[in-house]
């Protein structure tokens, strides 16, 4: 059940309606310009995490100096506030205006994997722009379900859902979604779930940028019990405009002992992630506290920091 929208909410929520009729009025060009300008205002005036994001810019570039950092932080939030504007600007767009902005590699093996009845899932990251790599996928001719967090804002939440259902994909809320997933998969469905989040005390600690982070085992856990291939496929945003999505199988020993098998899994998606992020760090959604929670061997015990 959704909680009613506070007040803080609907004045959240109004700025992000004009802004969006806004950007609806604009061609492309001058709606990619709009949205970064809109984002570099969370880096300043209104600091919303800088301090975060540079922090852990830091952590994983350990070899660039203040003044990378400081440019790869501006472009993070003017890539969150466009790439934004994009998505809310994305219903009614054709398949094949989906597609003309893009350029795809790597998926007819998901084609291959949904057309024999196995099922499919895609891993991502808070990368590039998760949403337009969705709809690339459906617009694609492949069925699609996402995995969805619910947002904070529910007006903001229920408008994202009414953009990625008009997109043609079909929308599971996490929680209880386990279930509806292993359905999808033996419906011979590809299933999206974004997982480079904190995972908290529940996840399974893996490298990424060289240090241990919480990581989600759900997509480990599907790929076991379903016996689907796991794919790891984000869309970037090209410097003309275009989005560059790639997909690409993730073959891991499945054998053995099922907390080793979620633990291979795990890390070898998680490194293919890092891998995408690594070609486009200002493009990584670092305003996520990623190295949140710390595993019991660097603090004695499981704790969040």
């Amino acid at each position: 059940m959704s909680r009613a929208p506070s007040l803080a909410h609907r004045v959240e929520f109004a700025l992000f309606r004009g802004a969006t009729a806004l950007g609806l009025r604009l061609g492309d060009d001058a709606a990619d310009r709009l949205g970064a300008a809109l984002g570099r205002l969370g880096y300043w005036p209104l600091r919303i995490r800088r301090r975060l994001v540079e922090s852990q810019l830091r952590l994983a570039f350990p070899e660039r100096d203040e003044a990378w950092i400081r440019r790869t932080a501006v472009a993070c939030y003017a890539h969150i506030g466009r790439e934004m504007l994009a998505l809310l600007r994305s219903p009614g767009r054709t398949p094949a205006a989906v597609l003309a902005r893009s350029r795809v590699a790597g998926l007819d093996a998901v084609r291959e994997a949904v057309a024999r009845g196995r099922g499919a899932i895609i891993v991502t990251g808070h990368l590039g722009n998760w949403e337009m790599a969705g709809a690339i996928v459906v617009a694609s001719g492949i069925p699609l379900d996402v995995v969805v967090q619910r947002q904070h804002n529910p007006l903001f939440h229920r408008d994202i859902v009414a953009v990625r259902e008009q997109l043609g994909m079909r929308v599971i809320e996490r929680g209880n979604a386990f279930g509806d997933v292993l359905d999808a998969l033996r419906a011979g469905r590809a299933v999206a779930l974004v997982a480079d989040q904190n995972a908290g005390r529940s996840g399974v600690f893996v490298p990424f940028f060289g240090r241990l982070a919480s990581t989600h085992r759900g997509p480990a856990l599907l790929a076991l019990r379903s016996g689907a291939p796991l794919f790891v496929g984000c869309a970037l945003r090209a410097p003309d405009g275009l989005y560059d999505a790639t997909v690409d199988e993730v073959i891991v020993d499945r054998g053995g002992d099922p907390e080793a098998a979620v633990r291979r899994i795990t890390a070898a998606y998680t490194a293919r992630l890092e891998a995408l992020v690594r070609r486009a760090p200002e493009q990584y959604f670092w305003v996520h506290k990623r190295w949140k929670t710390r595993p019991p061997e660097e603090q004695g015990r499981s704790r969040e920091v």
